[in-house]
């Protein structure tokens, strides 16, 4: 069990991936371009598939003993899949990486599932069972990687060093980003708090309809706060 548990938290670290709160989930739609066999963009925002991980677009495995641009193969399927077409997006997470995870479709088929069938991507158990069957078929079928010799996506990114560089600087992305909507959020609070909204007593603020004022909003002075509560003008609570 111990052991179980090791694997999938190293698992959820290889990947990138953290749980999302619920209610964040949104669907998202447009025209999508591929980043790689697993990854897409919609106006700006990165996606990654969720429950499968596809060949990197560097990785190489061998069939019939031969070099093949497995990774290439990967990017370049998901690329044809959604050429010229609407991609919808349902997201499930978001990754450490700011990525948003999701399911996503175009012309209804499941992108993750028809990588997975196409044996140009695992499926990730850990995550959901959802892609585990058509993983199997792959296999049985002999499919893309299910007739090749290769390493599992998660290992070539391992020993990948330009793996580690894209990984640092989707995180320095992130963390930019971060400070920049922090930011932002401070300056929005600090111009509420600025906005030159003035009330002479509560009578002003309840002529004016802007009565009860909490603590933080325009017009707020703690003069008009006889109670200390944070909410002052507050309709009179007779005893």
């Amino acid at each position: 069990m111990i052991q179980s548990l090791s694997r999938i938290l190293s698992l959820v670290l290889a990947l990138g991936l953290s749980y999302a709160s619920p209610t964040a989930a949104q669907v998202y739609a447009g025209k999508a371009v591929a980043v790689d066999g697993d990854s897409l963009e919609i106006g700006g925002k990165r996606f990654r598939l969720y429950g499968i991980d596809a060949l990197e677009a560097r990785q190489t495995c061998t069939r019939r003993e031969k070099a093949w641009r497995c990774g290439e193969e990967a990017a370049a399927t998901l690329r044809g899949l959604i050429r010229d077409k609407n991609v919808s997006c349902d997201q499930k997470d978001i990754d450490r990486y700011g990525r948003i995870v999701a399911v996503c479709t175009a012309n209804r088929r499941d992108l993750a599932q028809v990588m997975v069938s196409m044996g140009l991507a695992v499926a990730l158990p850990e995550f959901t069972a959802d892609y585990v069957e058509w993983e199997g078929l792959a296999r049985q079928r002999g499919l893309g990687i299910w007739a090749a010799e290769f390493q599992r996506p998660s290992e070539f990114r391992a020993g990948d060093e330009e793996s580690a560089r894209e990984e640092r600087a989707m995180l320095a992305e992130q963390q930019r980003g971060q400070s920049v909507r922090n930011a932002q959020e401070l300056s929005r609070r600090a111009a509420a708090s600025t906005s030159g909204v003035y009330y002479r007593n509560c009578s002003a603020a309840r002529a004016a309809g802007a009565a009860p004022l909490y603590r933080g909003q325009p017009g707020y002075r703690p003069q008009l706060d006889a109670d200390g509560d944070g909410v002052a003008c507050e309709p009179y609570q007779g005893r």
